[in-house]
């Protein structure tokens, strides 16, 4: 009752209000009406960022509102960017010395680390979900599936976790069979909650698409149990995320079979990005693709999925849009019909009471979740058998192929 979309917490606020009010009315010394004036304030502006929440449905808890805006991860362990190199996903519960073995083998492991891209020289930190099955006996030699998760803007990694509650979604999922394990590779894409990055490639500046889309991947496949980047990758976001995860998953359509995308626009706007590309610097409004038609075209998934080449395989897509915001669903709608040109389904969910917010981002997260792990575990499986079949078939041609005999003449030599 007294969380922040509690409603009796708002109560508590009308009455703080009502209170201050009524000794300003009654008060005769100004000192003492400027000061219930002043007091007064608090209440009604508290109450008004309190409506604004619980129109989003973005913080629930208490909990939740203090770790995502101050950043705090003190309670999820962080691996160094030294204790992850090749090799580390042998000596990962070593590192993680923290964690009960047998927790993780129920519950999984969440941890926090450092990725940074060799050719964006960016440098962020991402958190990783390793399911339980990746502590389990039975996968000791089983390669993972893996679902990068792009957040909005303003956002961070740590939203994912705090706020969508993904970690208890793909648990539940889990549980019940409806999902199949995988890693999920949660990665900042702005670099601040005061950018708008939109993981694009900046002529100029921030190569934010090559970190978020190459390097995170190939970190990821380097130094955690998971697949090459292909067709056994997933993408997914919400809102500036699923931008992220429509643009990137048509660019680099070879390095990922699904995309995910909640809430999501299909055309770039403009970027906040820091002044001159540094990291820290003042945020600021630029149209990254000013004058360049071609890349701005490029980055525009509903006109460049017009215009991919035939031999490129497109992903497939899930989409999701609140029904009460109708901008986004037009706009998955229009998409969703521009993919049928290419896929053969497409599944979109509207999800009823909600608009651009985080009830409805979290209500289609689980669908999401479950109909992407289950076919990326789908080609895993197709993977391991096509690669069998082709080791049984060389070996047998192995068999059958006819010896060669061995000369044992003399070559002539001179002066023999």
């Amino acid at each position: 009752m007294l969380e922040p979309q509690g409603t009796l917490f708002f109560l508590l606020l009308m009455v703080a209000f009502g209170v201050l009010l009524l000794w300003l009315a009654l008060t005769r010394q100004v000192v003492f009406r400027v000061l219930a004036a002043c007091l007064a304030f608090i209440p009604a502006m508290v109450f008004g960022i309190a409506a604004v929440n619980k129109y989003y449905d973005y913080y629930q808890t208490w909990g939740a509102l203090y770790a995502d805006l101050s950043g705090s991860t003190a309670s999820i362990p962080h691996i160094s960017a030294a204790a992850m190199g090749p090799g580390a996903a042998r000596s990962l519960r070593t590192q993680l010395s923290s964690t009960d073995p047998a927790l993780d083998a129920q519950l999984g492991v969440l941890f926090s680390t450092t990725i940074t891209g060799p050719r964006s020289h960016i440098s962020r930190t991402a958190f990783v979900y390793l399911p339980p099955q990746y502590f389990q006996k039975a996968y000791a030699h089983y390669r993972f599936p893996a679902v990068e998760l792009l957040h909005g803007s303003p956002g961070e990694p740590q939203t994912w976790v705090n706020v969508l509650d993904v970690i208890p979604i793909y648990q539940n999922l889990l549980s019940a069979g409806r999902a199949r394990p995988a890693v999920l590779i949660m990665p900042n894409t702005d670099g601040g909650l005061q950018y708008a990055l939109q993981c694009l490639n900046d002529p100029h500046g921030i190569q934010d698409m090559t970190y978020v889309g190459r390097e995170v991947p190939q970190w990821a496949a380097a130094n955690l149990r998971v697949q090459p980047p292909g067709v056994m990758w997933g993408i997914a976001g919400y809102s500036e995320g699923g931008f992220c995860a429509a643009n990137i998953g048509l660019q680099y359509a070879s390095r990922f079979g699904y995309a995910g995308v909640l809430s999501g626009y299909f055309a770039p706007t403009p970027s906040q990005v820091p002044l001159d590309g540094k990291p820290g610097g003042r945020p600021h409004d630029v149209n990254v693709f000013h004058g360049k038609p071609r890349l701005l075209a490029l980055n525009t998934p509903d006109k460049y999925i017009l215009h991919m080449p035939l031999g490129v395989v497109v992903p497939q897509f899930f989409l999701a849009a609140g029904a009460e915001d109708q901008a986004d669903v037009y706009a998955a709608e229009y998409f969703k019909q521009l993919l049928l040109t290419r896929v053969a389904t497409v599944p979109l969910m509207i999800v009823s009471g909600g608009g651009h917010q985080a009830l409805v981002w979290r209500t289609a997260l689980g669908p999401m979740l479950a109909w992407m792990t289950t076919r990326l575990a789908w080609q895993v499986q197709h993977h391991a058998e096509m690669a069998g079949r082709t080791r049984i078939v060389a070996a047998r041609e192995h068999r059958a192929a006819p010896r060669k005999k061995t000369s044992h003449l003399l070559s002539a030599r001179p002066g023999l």
